[in-house]
């Protein structure tokens, strides 16, 4: 025969259980942060107030959770933002690395298997290597990277007593050109393998599918009349003219139920 009666004991169990076990998951396996925030939720009083229906609080509706950091550190970020747009600069034709998301793009870069050098035999002996060989220094590239963010900062302190992201615009350029042509040093390897390899992650980010972080809304290809990952071409080999296409990225093409 069912019983009639809600079933308050076990109830109130179940509330310990999910007000306990959050917390210690919190405090103790995931270093604080879940259980700092089940803590403050569950002591707060004040009354939240409901978004409007279609609207999603303060956040903007065409924000992009995919521009966060994963590796670099604030300085570090700001640094390679600035160092890159020197690189790849806002002008007449469109957009710089900035409003590209080009930095972005980097830091991804450096938690991936690139970053790792996940596919390359790291170990040693190590001999020294003809220019031929590619990469061939013992610093993973997430390493490199950051070294050499750091040492950009440290040499523009020392030269004009200010970090790079605030000296002047063609300060900054003096600063890549002394590391472009090796006329200062970072620990262990050459300024220029540093330059030449953000210099290259720079030109990626402003042209890779939006996926990895940057072209954003793919406005590197439109600069350069690029169709972007288009399907086929089958319709337009035939013409006699040039034919201009909007780009796709590999997000135009996801079929959602």
């Amino acid at each position: 025969m069912a019983n009639d009666k809600p079933n308050q004991p076990q109830d109130e169990s179940r509330r310990r259980f999910l007000k306990y076990s959050g917390t210690a998951l919190g405090g103790v396996v995931l270093g604080g942060v879940i259980g700092g925030l089940v803590g403050s939720n569950m002591k707060q009083t004040v009354k939240e107030t409901a978004p409007e229906p279609g609207k999603s609080g303060t956040a903007p509706e065409d924000r992009d959770y995919n521009q966060a950091l994963m590796f670099f550190s604030q300085d570090q970020f700001l640094t390679a933002e600035a160092a890159a747009e020197r690189l790849f600069p806002k002008d007449d034709l469109g957009p710089g690395a900035k409003e590209l998301g080009v930095a972005f793009f980097i830091d991804h870069q450096m938690v991936s298997q690139y970053g790792y050098n996940a596919r390359d035999y790291m170990l040693p002996p190590y001999y020294k290597a003809e220019e031929t060989q590619g990469y061939q220094l013992i610093f993973k590239r997430r390493e490199l990277i950051a070294l050499g963010l750091d040492a950009l900062n440290q040499y523009s302190n020392t030269k004009y007593q200010k970090p790079f992201v605030e000296i002047a615009p063609e300060d900054q350029d003096a600063v890549l050109t002394a590391f472009e042509k090796n006329d200062t040093s970072i620990k262990d390897f050459p300024a220029s393998n540093f330059f030449a390899m953000f210099l290259n992650l720079t030109l990626e980010g402003a042209y890779a599918d939006p996926l990895y972080g940057g072209n954003r809304n793919m406005a590197g290809w439109k600069m350069r009349n690029f169709p972007g990952n288009q399907m086929s071409y089958t319709e337009y080999v035939d013409k006699d003219e040039f034919v201009k296409l909007d780009p796709l990225s590999l997000h135009d093409h996801l079929e959602l139920g």
